[in-house]
């Protein structure tokens, strides 16, 4: 229990895809605007990331090294599809929105990294820990990325045009932040405190050792 629990905190942590391997950012910064977006992105990460990782270490004995990249490709493929319809049936609005970027998903590193570094190498149990690791990481930032961005970008955060949260009337948001400009800004910074935050933890780590 203790490994699963250690591999699935290297995602949230030392491997998180986005803070610290910062893969997958093109998407990350384009739907990070809002909060109800990056909701629903994240979760469509987090199911596609671990579904593949658990089908590739299932059958991973079975697949030809030769040809694995595009046997992995069709895996993820098919869950993306699986994801797209889905959104599509039940939250249209979200999709007209992440339409574009839900394909997309198919491609991205992260995805495919994981199934060539570790479900192709690795039990079904630790996989789906990494899967989770990785996507709820993966999760994890978008959020409070699309959270500041909305907030601070627009003085209020909306959920299906009813607004969560919202600033004194008094605010003047910095359209900026809705910007790619804002994006990386915020972004810079989020970068900055994982790596502090991680440096810390390695530190007690060396004091208990």
């Amino acid at each position: 229990m203790s490994k699963w629990l250690g591999v699935f905190k290297r995602g949230l942590s030392i491997e998180n895809p986005l803070t610290v391997l910062m893969i997958g950012l093109c998407a990350t910064l384009a739907v990070s605007t809002q909060f109800q977006n990056a909701l629903f992105m994240g979760i469509a990460v987090v199911f596609v990331v671990t579904m593949s990782n658990v089908l590739i270490s299932a059958f991973r004995k079975h697949i030809p090294d030769e040809v694995r990249i595009p046997i992995f490709i069709v895996v993820i493929a098919s869950f993306v599809t699986i994801v797209d319809l889905v959104m599509k049936a039940y939250v249209p609005s979200v999709y007209q929105v992440l339409g574009i970027w839900i394909p997309l998903i198919v491609v991205n590193c992260m995805i495919l990294g994981r199934a060539e570094a570790f479900a192709y190498h690795n039990g079904v149990g630790l996989s789906i820990a990494d899967g989770l690791g990785m996507g709820v990481g993966y999760w994890f930032v978008i959020v409070l990325l699309a959270v500041i961005r909305e907030l601070l970008g627009t003085g209020r955060i909306v959920w299906f045009e009813s607004t969560l949260v919202s600033l004194p009337a008094g605010y003047a948001p910095p359209s900026l932040l809705l910007l790619f400009p804002g994006a990386f800004f915020v972004f810079g910074l989020m970068i900055a405190g994982a790596r502090w935050i991680n440096e810390r933890a390695e530190a007690r780590k060396e004091v208990r050792a």
